[in-house]
């Protein structure tokens, strides 16, 4: 079963209610998936207390968009909007056992296919989770949840005309992408920063987020092989179990034994391999996108930074040539404010980003050892059980 919690508190105090937004319910659908939106709350600029509304992937991606290009929010980390529903692995699984049915015996296909069933359970789980903490993320801060669009999104229930993007913009997505990380090189070239702090965290997240992908393709190759395990007892405890009912011979009862044993292995491997997924993967997965998200912040700020540094220059020359400087001393004024302004909130957001990875990794790891112990104990058990067990059939 899937944990839905989101991996942080995020910005309010756990006990405040007065907005509180969940996913109540999802369907998959063939290309789509729907997400329930349930939404209770006590504030009066909304029109009721509880609602809720339907809304696809397209839809929060939408929600996530109208946050990036509103300036006022230049200096706070945008939490990472959801990654888009992708079932194709699961199916492709669930296909290509059906084509293999005639290679494996009943017993064999019937505990693969609840292998695969489960696993695309768990993958819809997390897609839930994910987009259900986006929304947490949004509701529980202080100045994003006053945005007039999550209003909407909560409470309008009709289609919000979010359309699924087609590849010329999902290229388009690719490219703005790309020029944000091109951005930060050629900011980092030609703009020097002024403050220490700034360039250090640049550099710190930079290397974090490197750190965080390996790790997590190291975690899913790990995930991978415990799966990979589970599915080799189910091909030997359905060999063991075909062998057991050839023929009456004295090994029968031994021969079953075992192949339950190997069926009891294969739950445990794959309750092992379901929680590194989910406590340590997936962790991972979303502080590689919130790192993103606090390199993006760095980057506009980079950009306040050149702008001001534009208008110093630029009232430079109008004083030299005696000419429109009043228009250039307010340009430059403004410029002044607004990178003092996103730096300050900037490094607010920087620390409680810190404040939160910790508390999140320090909660998933305590979880996760958690888990591996019990399931060592029960390994560790059903070992001895099973000694014991195939010492009494001899």
């Amino acid at each position: 079963m899937a944990d839905r919690s989101p991996p942080e508190e995020g910005n309010i105090s756990l006990i405040d209610n007065t907005l509180v937004v969940d996913i109540s319910d999802a369907l998959s659908e063939k290309d789509k998936v729907k997400f329930t939106v349930h939404t209770r709350t006590t504030l009066k600029n909304f029109q009721k207390s509880d609602f809720l509304v339907v809304r696809q992937h397209e839809e929060f991606i939408w929600l996530h968009d109208r946050y990036e290009e509103d300036l006022k929010y230049a200096g706070y980390i945008i939490p990472p909007p959801p990654p888009r529903p992708n079932f194709d692995a699961s199916r492709e699984k669930l296909q290509r056992l059906g084509e293999g049915e005639g290679t494996m015996t009943k017993e064999e296909f019937t505990k693969m296919k609840q292998e695969l069933e489960a696993e695309y359970l768990a993958t819809f789980k997390k897609t839930v989770a994910m987009h259900e903490v986006f929304l947490t993320r949004l509701a529980s801060h202080l100045i994003f949840r006053e945005d007039p669009h999550l209003h909407v999104f909560l409470e309008y229930d009709q289609d919000l005309c979010a359309r699924p993007k087609g590849k010329l913009q999902q290229l388009g997505g690719l490219v703005k992408s790309f020029g944000t990380t091109t951005d930060q090189y050629y900011l980092n070239a030609t703009v020097r920063d002024v403050n220490d702090f700034f360039e250090q965290q640049m550099n710190s997240l930079t290397e974090y987020h490197g750190q965080l992908k390996d790790a997590t393709l190291k975690t899913d190759k790990m995930t991978e092989k415990h799966k990979e395990l589970a599915d080799s007892f189910i091909k030997i405890s359905g060999g063991l179990v075909t062998l057991a009912t050839t023929d009456n011979t004295p090994l029968d009862k031994f021969l079953s034994k075992v192949a339950d044993i190997f069926e009891k292995a294969r739950k445990i491997e794959s309750r092992v391999a379901s929680d590194q997924d989910l406590k340590l993967a997936d962790t991972l997965r979303y502080y590689m996108r919130d790192s993103h998200a606090a390199r993006a912040l760095l980057v506009r700020r980079l950009k306040c930074l050149a702008t001001y540094e534009n208008a110093n220059r630029t009232l430079e020359k109008a004083r030299h040539k005696n000419k429109d400087i009043h228009a250039a001393e307010t340009a430059q004024s403004t410029a002044c404010e607004q990178f003092e302004s996103i730096s300050a909130q900037a490094k607010e957001e920087l620390l409680d980003f810190k404040t939160r990875r910790l508390h999140a990794f320090r909660k998933s790891l305590i979880e996760l050892a958690e888990l591996e112990i019990k399931h060592a104990r029960t390994q560790q058990d059903l070992l001895k059980k099973s000694i014991q067990g195939l010492k009494e059939l001899l």
